[in-house]
């Protein structure tokens, strides 16, 4: 079970890596790139530091790292001008989209909280699920703040770049509303697997 865990985690952790280099190669603007690169590389490394005491399931790796692999994607092009066509057309839309799938993906990050809170016994799952959504909810907001202050320190092409509202005046408000969403999807899923599992570690 402990290599099986840890065979997905390096997996993982590979295809990454070759996000990551495909990321730094000429990104659309370096600073704007390293703006956006520092918090997946710090969330990246709490996984791997967390995973020396606490092994999550490999559906919680996986969601992880969905977001990891968009976000590192995003900070490339930034979020406005990934090429992302193909699903803006599903919509009709001249906006891109790629922003709200990757805030979408944050939300992810529900699943793993909970498991981590029912499995550590640390709280029933009735406290878990509305904590590990609460606490979505929270980096959020907190994140959009940080997009907020950084893009009014760096004014400018790139701080409209790292912004990526496109111009939408309620574009905080709806990321906001896609992590939301991205959580009680994990969330609906972990209590989908949960029940089949009767509340054992996830395969």
């Amino acid at each position: 079970m402990h290599q099986n865990y840890t065979t997905t985690l390096k997996a993982l952790a590979l295809l990454y890596s070759a996000v990551f280099i495909f990321s730094a190669i000429d990104p659309f603007s370096r600073a704007v790139w390293v703006a956006e690169v520092i918090p997946a590389i710090a969330i990246l490394s709490g996984v791997f530091l967390i995973s020396r005491h606490y092994r999550f399931s490999k559906t919680s790796y996986c969601l992880m790292f969905i977001w990891l692999c968009l976000h590192t994607i995003g900070a490339k092009y930034t979020f406005a001008e990934v090429p992302f066509d193909w699903f803006n057309n599903l919509f009709d839309s001249n906006r891109n989209h790629f922003d709200r799938v990757a805030h979408f993906s944050i939300g992810l990050f529900a699943y793993p909280i909970a498991e981590y809170l029912v499995n550590r016994n640390l709280a029933k799952p009735f406290i878990a699920l509305p904590y590990a959504l609460f606490a979505i909810m929270a980096l959020a907001a907190g994140y959009e703040i940080v997009e907020w202050w950084y893009a009014a320190i760096a004014g400018g092409e790139e701080g409209i770049a790292f912004l990526g509202s496109q111009g939408d005046i309620w574009d905080a408000q709806k990321d906001m509303l896609m992590d939301t969403l991205g959580a009680l999807t994990a969330l609906f899923i972990f209590v989908t697997q949960r029940r089949v599992f009767s509340f054992s570690q996830a395969k």
